[in-house]
C-alpha cells in the first residue's frame, strides 16, 4: 500500500546533495486565474531538476560491494545529470548511456560531473537496451530513472517539503508525469498527510502513458511518443509507480505543446526562471484545470520540475506561446485580387494587433493571405471575428490548431505548385537531429521519386521536422510508404491537410 512509502520517504537520504527548494507564490498567475497559485521550485536544484533526489537516495541504499561494481543508467537528460552528481559525491564510478541525438550541452554536463558517457542509438529504447547489456556483461548496478522504490522515496521528499513549507493543506496539487516516479512519491506522502488535497498528474497529450493506463485499468505501451517535453517522453508508466499512483492520484490532465509553451512564459514572467517543457507541464495542467472547472479562491500549487533546455529551443517556444495562451489565432482568408483589397481587409479586422501577414500573388481573381492576429482568450472573440469576416464576403478558415500550418506553412507561404504538377504526395517526417541524419533520409529514398517540396527548420530539439512533397505515380504509394517505413522515422500523410491545399498544393480548376 502507498502508506508503506511514508517511512521510506522520511528515512530518505537526499540532502547531502539536494537542496530544500522554496515554495514561491506566483502573483501574476494568482491575479489572472483568481486563485492563489504557488510554485515548488525544483528548477533551483544543483542539476536544475528533482531527479538528483531519487538517484542519490538509491545509491545510499546500495551495499559497499554494489557500489564497488559501479552504476549505470540510460538517460538523455535530468536523470543522467542527477546520477552523475550523486556518484561523484559518493566516489562511485558511473556510466551513462545516452542516445546519439542528445544535445551536446547535456552530454558535457554529465561528463563534467565525472561520469563516463556512452553514446548509443538514436532513441532512449536503444540506449536502455545497451545499458542493460552492460549490467549483464560487467555486473554494474542499474539505477532506474523512476520505477524503483528507493528512487520513488527520494522523489517523495518533494512532497514532504511541500507539506512542511505550506503548512495549511492545498486544495489541488499538480505534478508532472513521465514514468511516474515524482508523482508516486509526492502523492503517497501528500495524500497521507492531507487526504482531502486533490492530486492531479499532468502529461503531454502526445505522451500520455498514465492516462492510457488509467483508462484501461492496466499499464499499456503507447504506439508513438511525442518528444517536445522530452523529460516526460515515456511510452509506458512504471509498474511500481502505477501501483502507487492508482491509489493516490485523483485525476490526470493532458497539455498540448502550445499550452506547455505558454506555461514556460508564465513561469518566466513570475520568477524570471526559464523552465524546460517538462518543467512547465504542471502549470499548464493547473491553468487547464481552472479553465475547465471555473474554481476561484483556492490554494493551487504546481511543481516546476526542471530547467534543462537548450537556449536555441527558446525560439520555437516563443513562437508557440501566444497560441498556447489562446491570445493568438492563425487564419487563412481569401480576398479579391484588386487594388485596395488589402486596406479593406485590414479595416475589417478592426484595431486588432496583426502578428503575422503572409501573401504572394497566385492568380488574377483571388488572393489568399495567411494571418496571425491577437484575440481575447477564453471567449467568443475568434468565432465572432470569423463570422464577421464571412458576413463581409470573405472566405475565412481557422488554422490555429493545424500543426502543419504552425510548423511549416507559416514559413513557406508563396510557394504554390504549378497547376500541371502531377501525383504530389505530402508527408511530415521526424528524424533524429544529429550529423548525417538528413543525408541518411534522402539517401534511403533513392532516386526513384522526384522531390517537389521540402521544408526543414532546426528548432533546437533532439528531433528535426521535415515537410516533404514527392511525385509518386499512381499505384506506387504503397511502395513509397514502405520505403519510409524502412528508414524508421515517424511520418504522417498530409496531402489532404487543408493548410497544404490552401497554400502549397496545385490550384484546382475553378478555385
Amino acid at each position: 500500500m502507498p502508506q508503506s512509502y511514508i517511512k521510506r520517504i522520511l528515512d530518505a537520504r537526499v540532502y547531502d546533495v539536494a537542496r530544500e527548494t522554496p515554495v514561491d507564490e506566483a502573483p501574476l498567475m494568482s491575479k489572472r486565474l483568481g486563485n492563489r497559485v504557488w510554485f515548488k521550485r525544483e528548477d533551483l536544484q544543483p542539476v536544475f531538476s528533482f531527479k538528483l533526489r531519487g538517484a542519490y537516495n538509491k545509491m545510499q541504499k546500495l551495499s559497499e560491494e554494489e557500489r564497488a561494481r559501479g552504476v549505470v543508467a540510460a538517460s538523455a537528460g535530468n536523470h543522467a545529470q542527477g546520477l552523475a552528481m550523486a556518484a561523484q559525491r559518493m566516489g562511485v564510478k558511473a556510466t551513462i548511456v545516452m542516445p546519439r541525438t542528445t544535445p551536446q550541452i547535456k552530454v558535457e554536463a554529465v561528463r563534467n560531473r565525472g561520469a563516463k558517457v556512452v553514446l548509443h542509438g538514436d532513441a532512449f529504447d536503444e540506449a536502455s537496451r545497451h545499458a542493460q547489456k552492460l549490467v549483464e556483461e560487467k555486473g554494474m548496478i542499474y539505477v532506474h530513472p523512476f520505477d524503483d522504490p528507493d528512487v520513488i522515496a527520494g522523489q517523495g521528499t518533494v512532497g514532504m517539503e511541500i507539506v512542511r513549507q505550506h503548512q495549511a493543506p492545498l486544495d489541488v496539487l499538480f505534478v508532472p508525469v513521465g514514468g511516474g516516479g515524482l508523482l508516486a512519491g509526492v502523492a503517497a506522502y501528500v495524500k497521507y498527510v492531507w487526504p482531502n488535497t486533490r492530486i492531479v498528474g499532468v502529461e503531454p497529450e502526445d505522451a500520455a502513458c498514465l492516462k492510457l493506463a488509467m483508462e484501461r485499468g492496466r499499464r499499456a505501451v503507447l504506439p508513438e511518443v511525442g518528444l517536445f517535453a522530452d523529460g516526460c517522453a515515456v511510452a509506458q508508466i512504471g509498474k511500481e509507480t502505477f501501483r502507487v499512483i492508482r491509489n493516490t492520484v485523483d485525476e490526470v490532465i493532458t497539455a498540448s505543446t502550445d499550452e506547455i509553451c505558454a506555461a514556460i512564459k508564465d513561469i518566466f514572467e513570475d520568477t524570471r526562471g526559464i523552465a524546460e517543457p517538462a518543467g512547465a507541464l504542471a502549470l499548464a495542467g493547473l491553468k487547464k484545470y481552472v479553465e475547465q472547472t471555473g474554481v476561484q479562491g483556492q490554494e493551487l500549487m504546481a511543481i516546476v520540475s526542471g530547467a534543462n533546455t537548450n537556449f536555441d529551443r527558446l525560439r520555437y517556444i516563443s513562437e508557440r506561446t501566444e497560441i498556447g495562451e489562446h491570445r493568438e489565432a492563425v487564419i487563412s482568408v481569401t480576398i479579391p485580387e484588386r487594388p485596395g483589397s488589402f486596406k479593406a481587409f485590414c479595416s475589417a479586422l478592426g484595431r486588432r494587433n496583426i502578428t503575422e501577414f503572409n501573401y504572394r500573388y497566385a492568380d488574377a481573381s483571388n488572393a489568399r493571405v495567411f494571418v496571425g492576429l491577437s484575440v481575447v482568450p477564453g471567449g467568443s472573440d475568434l468565432p465572432d471575428l470569423l463570422a464577421d469576416l464571412e458576413a463581409q464576403g470573405y472566405v475565412a478558415e481557422n488554422l490555429t490548431d493545424n500543426e502543419m500550418a504552425k510548423l511549416h506553412i507559416r514559413h513557406m507561404v508563396g510557394g504554390r505548385a504549378p497547376a500541371d504538377l502531377r501525383d504530389e504526395l505530402v508527408y511530415r517526417v521526424e528524424f533524429p537531429e544529429r550529423p548525417g541524419a538528413l543525408l541518411k533520409f534522402l539517401s534511403a529514398l533513392g532516386q526513384r521519386w522526384n522531390i517537389s517540396l521540402f521544408h526543414y527548420r532546426n528548432h533546437g530539439a533532439a528531433y528535426g521536422r521535415i515537410l516533404l512533397g514527392v511525385q509518386v505515380p499512381r499505384g506506387e504509394k504503397r511502395a513509397f510508404e514502405s520505403a519510409l517505413q524502412e528508414i524508421g522515422y515517424p511520418f504522417w500523410d498530409e496531402h489532404n491537410n487543408r493548410a497544404y491545399q490552401l497554400y502549397l498544393g496545385p490550384e484546382s480548376p475553378g478555385a
